[in-house]
């Protein structure tokens, strides 16, 4: 059976479930497909008086599989956890706009990426939390005339050092910077470019290439390593925040879903190809004649998903905005 055919079949999946009935059916799976998960909603809860939570913005998970999760309250900025959801540690007080989180390997040590939208600068940390670089406002580049348009939202990191910074919430830029923290191009910007909200490096083919969320367009941007433009794919319905490249995947935190109403948001799981094959907490994607037909919540499993991560057995982590300050929920893979 073709995987179109077999979206149609299956329909709306979960759509049939009233928004909140779920918890009343503990072995309710969610997403389409191969793709389907049990949901764990107490997963890293926590004391919210000792751990507090204001918006669990993103999630990584380091070499030695610890799962840290970012957070914008000054109290604890990072909960490390294990993957049974047991708090190892917490720390950082310095991040009031603590936004994009990204860990990349160097040399065999692990080194924290972070945005911080109200400090308008990206901060590279050891994994102990020692800064070691920062990235401010690019005044150099001539496209900024003052720090507080800069207002970056994410980073990925290429295996020669390169970084590139997405400006989500300001100019719209794609920047790109080598090892040292010297800016060697901007691409992007608007009006091609509205909420480049998320920027990751897709290695799965033998050239690496970047993609982009433009969060507000519906759209993942695909681009050179040098910032040419090479495929635009349409995800009518789904307001996607950053991509996430796991195996043969992307997976991408939707975080508003319809039209773009609050408390709407689902994950969204597309193939090799770009195309949607499974949406945990939403309908079941269905392709037509003009693409993906457009999407929308069907449970209301989530309220606002900002970021997944996909650990080594690929259960998923949903980190979320604007959820009265919860923990993830862990999705698991069955």
């Amino acid at each position: 059976m073709k995987r179109r055919q077999f979206a149609r079949q299956i329909g709306l999946g979960a759509a049939g479930v009233l928004a909140g009935s779920w918890l009343r059916q503990p072995g309710l799976r969610i997403g389409h497909g191969s793709f389907q998960y049990q949901v764990d909603l107490n997963w890293g809860a926590l004391h919210k008086g000792f751990y507090p939570v204001k918006d669990a913005h993103e999630m990584v998970q380091d070499s030695l599989g610890r799962l840290l999760l970012l957070t914008n309250h000054t109290r604890n900025n990072f909960l490390v956890y294990n993957k049974d959801g047991r708090l190892l540690e917490s720390w950082g007080t310095d991040f009031p706009g603590a936004h994009g989180l990204t860990l990349k390997n160097e040399g065999g040590e692990d080194f924290l990426y972070v945005t911080d939208t109200e400090r308008n600068a990206v901060f590279k940390l050891t994994r102990a939390g020692r800064e070691v670089m920062r990235l401010e406002w690019p005044q150099e580049s001539g496209l900024y005339h003052a720090a507080a348009a800069y207002k970056p939202t994410e980073v990925a990191v290429a295996d020669n050092g390169d970084i590139y910074v997405a400006d989500g919430y300001g100019e719209q830029y794609i920047l790109r910077y080598d090892s040292q923290g010297r800016l060697l191009q901007a691409f992007g910007g608007r009006p091609g470019l509205q909420n480049a909200h998320g920027v990751a490096i897709d290695t799965r083919q033998e050239v690496p290439t970047l993609l982009v969320t433009a969060r507000q367009q519906q759209l993942l941007k695909r681009y050179t390593m040098e910032g040419e433009h090479l495929e635009d794919i349409l995800l009518p319905g789904a307001f996607i925040c950053r991509p996430v490249v796991h195996r043969s995947e992307v997976y991408l935190a939707t975080i508003w879903s319809g039209d773009g109403r609050a408390g709407s948001g689902f994950i969204s799981i597309l193939d090799a190809s770009g195309e949607m094959v499974s949406a945990p907490g939403g309908i079941a994607p269905v392709y037509g004649e003009n693409g993906l037909e457009p999407m929308r919540q069907a449970v209301r499993v989530f309220v606002h998903p900002h970021d997944v991560c996909v650990d080594e057995d690929d259960n998923l982590y949903v980190a979320q905005w604007n959820a009265g300050g919860t923990y993830p929920i862990k999705l698991i893979r069955v």
